[in-house]
């Protein structure tokens, strides 16, 4: 009698292991859309301004890492223009705000203004910790919904790595070392990704955003050029 139960079990299984999800079997790359090759240009900006930081070239690196911002901004905007928008999207979109805002800041923050080898591993460990689980959160949750407007939980990677961009520039522009206040603003920031706090998502937010990047990019050439 066992052995009919155990055969009937191993059927069971085998017949539910054939009908696993269609997507485990299908080329991931068969599944990319237009907006997903523009997300995927968006990483090879992130990956550009780790090569620039790793060379000792911050003021380019952060200019690449905009790229990046342009690139991740044009993907979700392409995505409901063409009404490709999904789920295997947004977990793309995710992996690679890891590279272009969160190892990013790290990096900036090692390169650029840790007084210390331990403060950048601290400080680079909690922000891109801090950093993932809130991406993991959105793609759990999504967005809150309120009164016709969308929210974020939490503050966003944005924020995070405008904080350390905005630190980096600060020093850059006054001559004046802040590695310590860096490394103290940017521990104190990143747990608000993982908050209850609501940002909201609206035009607004995003043309700050757009005025904000243009900023950064007028003072790294500066910086870089003009200085």
């Amino acid at each position: 009698m066992s052995d009919e139960i155990g055969s009937a079990v191993r059927r069971v299984v085998t017949r539910v292991d054939r009908r696993g999800p269609r997507f485990e079997r299908e080329n991931v790359l068969r599944r990319l859309t237009v907006a997903d090759y523009i997300s995927l240009a968006a990483l090879f900006w992130g990956w550009a301004s780790a090569v620039l930081f790793l060379s000792g070239e911050p003021n380019w690196a952060v200019l690449a890492m905009l790229g990046g911002y342009g690139f991740d901004k044009l993907d979700g905007y392409w995505a409901r223009r063409s009404g490709v928008s999904s789920a295997f999207g947004r977990q793309i979109d995710s992996f690679i705000d890891v590279f272009v805002y969160l190892v990013s800041a790290a990096l900036l923050y090692h390169y650029a203004l840790a007084p210390t080898v331990y403060a950048s591993l601290v400080v680079g460990f909690l922000v891109v910790a801090f950093g993932g689980l809130r991406l993991v959160r959105h793609n759990d949750e999504g967005f809150i919904a309120e009164d016709g407007t969308s929210y974020y939980r939490g503050t966003t990677v944005v924020h995070t790595n405008l904080v350390a961009v905005g630190c980096y520039l600060s020093a850059a522009f006054t001559g004046v070392p802040n590695g310590w206040i860096a490394g103290a603003l940017l521990v104190l920031v990143s747990p608000l990704m993982v908050s209850d706090y609501r940002a909201p998502k609206t035009d607004r937010s995003h043309a700050l955003a757009a005025l904000a990047a243009l900023a950064v990019a007028a003072g790294c050439l500066y910086l870089e050029v003009g200085a």
